[in-house]
């Protein structure tokens, strides 16, 4: 079945914030809170200014190969892994925290768009290496989103079986039955189907934490394009950070830092995310709570631990592991890891990067090129057909649906039950009329303008029902398109913010990715339509 790929501009599909549609437009107003602009050319900077930040390279493979020893082997994933010891290879970064079954659909778009961005590097620039990455955010404790997804408009939500802190760490164990409840739906055997429920059962029963099966699961959809996940819950990786959770601990210069960048970026735009005093949790198994500073103590709130300043110096230095960056210094923490040049994250990841480069400049770690993942809309053969049997545009259906119903009666009707020229002809009768009184009796101006007024809101109401009158007539085709909006727009909500990738994967297969991979254009900044022509 043939793929048509169409692309239009963000700002006309009303579903992203004047931040972001600035941000992709490179407009003034935001320029000074990024270093690079997502930009061919911002690239070609980014990987010349990389190279006066190394990273340990060392460290870095030695924690990766530790990570995929139980993972199946994949060619391509290793091959990048080894690279990444050599100082002309470069990383190309999404994030985002492990949900189950990977949650929506975005998780999806934004490894894609990774992938897809590597593969243009590698070709553009001959000498040097470039490797997508998955960077797991698995020190992340909101259960309550992470262990929630939908699959064809039914909700499964895991609450952990009473576990606590980090859900990267937590125990599967309790997961099986919500499993065992999701296959039943998968609907009849086939290649796919067997396939999916394998891959699922594999990751979420033979792995012990929900980071392993994440990773795992990851890794068996998208390995085979040389994909590499990485953990950051790790000791060895932890201790590359000592220095910059030190000084947050003993002087927290991250706050008034960030505070004053925000309250530059506040001016023209909405803040994502405000910094605290420490911007670190302590982390152990079952717990991550934020450290608060007391008088001459340092104490993990909820809890009765409490540190003197020796005691969480020497907490540090032997166990990096159980301190964990908000999001505030998450991204310092990526890139002191990485040889990372770009960033892929969403319209609020894009929002709180933009707030945060002035604590890169102080703690002299590389800022990378910042990339609106891609968004994308998969449309169904039948109703890529609906959609051309009502002669909507692409365009069209990103229209709230007041106003679509409103353009659809005004193009397939002679326009009888609008009054814009007839409010103009009152008005204009009116204002003659009041010209008149003001000369007879200049009090008579307000009563003028009120009658006015109460003509153009009766008006109003007349052609409210007039509307009616002429929705009744074409109730068929309404409905027809009612039904269009709500499946492309579940909850008036954009799709990839509602369903789940295992919908599409039943009925595609791997090719699903392979579609989308060859839609996203990284360096033309658009949201992607993709319809199945039925041909």
């Amino acid at each position: 079945m043939a793929n048509i790929f169409t692309h239009i501009p963000y700002k006309e599909t009303g579903y992203f914030s004047k931040l972001v549609t600035d941000y992709i437009s490179n407009d003034p107003a935001i320029q000074p809170f990024y270093s690079l602009p997502a930009t061919a050319d911002g690239l070609t900077s980014a990987i010349k200014d990389r190279q006066a930040h190394p990273v340990n390279r060392t460290t870095l493979v030695e924690v990766l190969t530790k990570q995929y020893e139980h993972l199946p082997h994949q060619p391509d994933t290793h091959a990048n892994i080894r690279s990444l010891l050599s100082e002309n290879t470069f990383t190309i970064c999404t994030a985002h925290q492990p949900n189950l079954l990977t949650g929506y659909l975005y998780f999806i778009y934004k490894i894609l768009h990774a992938i897809k961005l590597a593969e243009q590097l590698n070709e553009k620039h001959p000498g040097k290496h470039f490797v997508p990455v998955y960077y797991m955010g698995s020190e992340d404790n909101d259960l309550a989103e992470l262990g929630t997804f939908k699959f064809r408009g039914d909700k499964y939500v895991w609450d952990g079986d009473g576990q606590s802190g980090a859900v990267g760490r937590m125990d599967t164990a309790s997961i099986k039955k919500l499993l065992a409840d999701l296959l039943k739906y998968f609907g009849p055997p086939g290649s796919n189907c067997d396939e999916l429920s394998e891959l699922l059962t594999t990751a979420y029963l033979k792995h012990a934490t929900i980071g392993s099966a994440t990773q795992y699961l990851v890794h068996a959809l998208f390995g085979r394009y040389g994909l590499v996940v990485l953990d950051p819950d790790d000791a060895a990786l932890k201790s590359l950070f000592i220095p910059v959770m030190k000084d947050e601990l003993l002087h927290q210069n991250a706050n008034p830092v960030i505070t004053k960048q925000i309250e530059l970026l506040a001016a023209h735009y909405k803040i994502q995310a405000h910094p605290r005093e420490i911007n670190l949790f302590y982390l152990v198994d079952g717990l991550r709570e934020r450290i608060e500073k007391k008088a001459d103590n340092w104490i993990v709130i909820n809890t009765a631990l409490q540190f003197s300043e020796h005691e969480i110096l020497a907490e540090l230095e032997n166990h990096p592991e159980r301190f964990s960056p908000n999001v505030m210094l998450r991204g310092l923490f990526q890139e002191t890891i990485l040889p990372n040049i770009a960033f892929i994250g969403g319209g609020a990841e894009v929002a709180y990067w933009l707030q945060l480069r002035t604590v890169f400049q102080y703690y002299k770690v590389f800022f990378p090129v910042i990339y609106l993942r891609q968004s994308v809309l998969w449309i169904e053969a039948g109703y890529t057909k609906l959609r051309e049997q009502l002669q909507l545009s692409v365009a069209d259906i990103f229209k709230q649906d007041q106003n679509l119903v409103r353009d659809y009666i005004s193009r397939h009707t002679n326009g009888e039950w609008q009054t814009s020229g007839e409010t103009a002809a009152i008005e204009n009768i009116f204002n003659s009329l009041e010209q008149k009184a003001i000369l007879l009796d200049p009090t008579l101006e307000k009563a003028a303008g009120a009658a006015l007024t109460k003509m153009k809101y009766q008006l109003e109401i007349l052609e409210k029902k007039m509307l009616r009158a002429e929705k009744r007539k074409m109730e068929t085709h309404l409905l027809r398109i009612e039904k269009l909006k709500k499946t492309l727009f579940p909850n008036h909500s954009l799709q990839e913010r509602v369903e789940n990738f295992s919908e599409y994967y039943l009925q595609y297969g791997p090719s699903f990715f392979d579609i989308l991979k060859d839609g996203i254009d990284p360096f033309h900044p658009q949201f992607l339509i993709v319809e199945e022509s039925g041909v």
